[in-house]
């Protein structure tokens, strides 16, 4: 299941909700133009049925829905498509279809357990490029987005996270984003799931980090208590705090809660501008170091790690078009 699958506001440069749309019904596809999710992942894996009647369906009444309703979708960088396993029977035909589309900008690959799943499906995009000439190369190149969801995975994370396609991105694809699948995860593992979310710290925290270290985004896991909205906020504010870059939503109730979330509050917005003007101060005044007077008295040394914090935050502020106010 997903909201991706990313995680940003389509205002930011990298997107906060990926709100996951089954191609099963048409309704649902129709509903999918109304929503304001930063990405919008079309699935044909999970939602979808097992059996290749359904595949089969769902794949072409999704290529129906996006060749004939071009110029209602949303711009091509929100538009994802999650694709059945490269293990699976219908993944060829999936990426051929997807490759046929070029409103379809990202492809989600679930079950990625190592280089070699992702070494597949850039072969499958180069085939689609010199093969069929379903797409000019010299286009945006096709961002592709791993899902996490084994323990096999996590232990090859590292070089999942460092894959670059040996066709380079333009032909072979560029690996854009790890989303953590916790369900799939939790199943394979034999984990069992909680409401602290303290069984799944370190695999989040270790997707965080692995990402980060790679210039990868991560979108964290869904929330699947999709109608307890403060127990999603609760969820946001704990993926932000991990450093998740964005999250999945599986029902359009939760994304404008993810997309407040992910973004900084104005108390952490007006913090960032008072620590950069006291740096602006201290440097000018020959001085690497400044202290920053704390709401309930003291005082906090400030130095370089918390000026790259506090630009973090002014930069994503700026990118979602919230106020930066004016300090002294």
């Amino acid at each position: 299941m997903v909201c991706p699958y990313w995680v940003c506001l389509h205002r930011l440069a990298y997107p906060l909700c990926s709100l996951a749309v089954p191609a099963t019904a048409e309704r649902m596809l129709e509903k999918s133009l109304t929503t304001n999710s930063d990405v919008i992942i079309y699935d044909l894996e999970d939602s979808v049925p097992p059996s290749p009647a359904d595949k089969n369906g769902a794949r072409g009444r999704l290529a129906h829905f996006l060749s004939t309703r071009a110029s209602d979708l949303p711009s091509h960088e929100r538009i994802a498509i999650r694709l059945n396993s490269n293990t699976t029977p219908f993944f060829a035909e999936d990426i051929l279809q997807a490759m046929r589309l070029p409103c379809i900008r990202t492809l989600v690959l679930p079950k990625i357990h190592s280089a070699r799943d992702l070494d597949q499906v850039s072969e499958e995009i180069l085939v689609a490029y010199k093969g069929h000439k379903f797409r000019n190369p010299e286009g945006p190149p096709v961002q592709i987005v791993a899902s996490i969801e084994s323990a096999k995975a996590m232990y090859n994370i590292g070089e999942i996270a460092s894959w670059q396609s040996r066709y380079g991105p333009a032909l072979g694809g560029r690996l854009s984003a790890l989303l953590f699948a916790a369900e799939d995860y939790c199943a394979d593992t034999g984990i069992i799931r909680t409401t602290s979310r303290q069984e799944l710290l370190y695999t989040r925290s270790h997707i965080v980090v692995t990402a980060k270290a790679f210039g990868l985004k991560a979108i964290d896991m869904v929330c699947v208590n999709y109608k307890n909205l403060e127990y999603l906020r609760d969820e946001c504010e704990d993926g932000r705090r991990l450093g998740f870059t964005g999250k999945q939503a599986i029902h359009p109730s939760q994304v404008d809660i993810i997309q407040s979330t992910f973004v900084p509050s104005s108390k952490e917005i007006l913090r960032a501008a008072r620590i950069l003007k006291q740096m602006e101060k201290a440097h000018l005044a020959n001085k690497g170091a400044a202290g920053l007077e704390l709401e309930g008295g003291g005082m906090e040394m400030i130095d370089a790690p918390m000026i790259k914090q506090a630009e973090n935050v002014v930069r994503i502020a700026k990118a979602a078009g919230l106020p930066i106010p004016e300090v002294e």
